[in-house]
């Protein structure tokens, strides 16, 4: 008996410390790049006279403001990625969303309908994902790269080719969200950068305090097991994407506030830095794994990166670089756990 209670009592302090992990591991790394960037800046300024503005608040303000739309959508791709799946047209999804929404403000609707569309394209690009990868059984790779293209598609017709402006017709709090500094300035970072923060404390909530979440989890950590125990993989899977096509709508709201336009065309590229997000915050993507503290200082590391080169005079191509092998290492020791925990 002695025995047994101590086996799993190491079993129990070997989860906690992975979770530990897990949680703070992405937020370590954040911190590690920010001051490495941080000292880069000040040396830069002893000797050279130029920068040492790279910790201001003006800059962080930046920082967090430019990470706000790729944060929320990847709080969307967080669910899809801890399911087993992923989601390629995210940021597809995003610009139609934008479209859609432009094009009702542009037509003089109410701003609760131009809203209310905006966000329901994305839920429907999200159910269109879901249904089509249960009940296809095709891996999302492929399934998600088709929508891509077809939701680019669909936003050019309705665009007809060019973007559609909606200059002056949008709400001052839409504009407000994305402005480059918080209105009013109590607030202290733009209004996208809280709204994102409410969005990851909701997601929080479900992934751990509701029963949809614990079959998140078992579904992409042994789905044969979650089936056997009763949980409905299609509903769950068409749940899931649905929830992501809505913070995907969420962040077609974002580039509409940026742009002051819908264009079917914008974002390109942008399903790779959401994906990466999740990933560099520990997300696995063998599935059952990641966490939304990881996914936004995932969204903020990339983000640190980018401003951190721009401050430094880096050229593009390298803060390319940084990005890339960062992503390499971070699924390289996702695949490292992953053949220790088969052992």
């Amino acid at each position: 008996m002695a025995q047994t209670n101590s086996i799993e009592a190491a079993g129990r302090s070997r989860l906690a410390i992975r979770r530990l992990t897990t949680f703070a591991g992405p937020l370590v790394w954040l911190l590690l790049v920010f001051c490495l960037f941080w000292g880069a800046d000040e040396y830069r300024q002893s000797s050279t006279g130029v920068g040492g503005k790279f910790a201001s608040i003006s800059s962080l303000q930046t920082v967090g403001r430019n990470a706000s739309l790729v944060g929320v959508a990847a709080l969307g791709m967080t669910l899809v990625i801890i399911a087993g799946g992923i989601d390629l047209s995210a940021a597809a999804s995003a610009a139609l969303a934008a479209t859609i929404a432009a094009w009702c403000f542009r037509a003089g609707y109410p701003a609760a309908v131009g809203v209310s569309a905006g966000i329901l394209t994305g839920v429907t690009c999200g159910l269109i994902n879901g249904a089509l990868v249960s009940s296809l059984r095709v891996v999302p790779f492929i399934i998600t790269l088709g929508t891509m293209t077809i939701f680019r598609g669909i936003g050019r017709e309705i665009a007809e080719g060019t973007p559609i402006r909606a200059f002056g017709k949008l709400p001052d709090w839409l504009v407000r969200l994305q402005e480059p500094k918080p209105n009013p300035e109590w607030l202290l970072v733009t209004p996208g950068v809280w709204v994102m923060v409410g969005l990851a404390l909701a997601v929080a909530a479900i992934l751990h305090l509701t029963v949809f979440g614990r079959h998140v989890y078992a579904i992409g950590s042994n789905e044969a097991t979650a089936r056997l125990c009763g949980i409905s993989l299609t509903r769950t899977r068409i749940a899931v994407y649905s929830l992501a096509g809505f913070f995907a709508g969420v962040a077609g709201l974002y580039t509409l506030a940026n742009l002051s336009e819908g264009d079917p065309n914008s974002l390109p590229g942008r399903e790779l830095d959401i994906i990466a997000a999740v990933v560099i915050g520990g997300g696995s993507l063998s599935g059952g794994r990641g966490s939304v503290i990881g996914t936004l200082s995932g969204a903020l590391l990339m983000e640190v990166i980018r401003h951190g080169c721009r401050s430094l005079s880096v050229p593009t191509a390298y803060e390319q670089i940084i990005i890339g092998v960062i992503v390499i290492v971070a699924v390289s020791l996702d695949q490292i756990r992953q053949r220790r925990l088969a052992r």
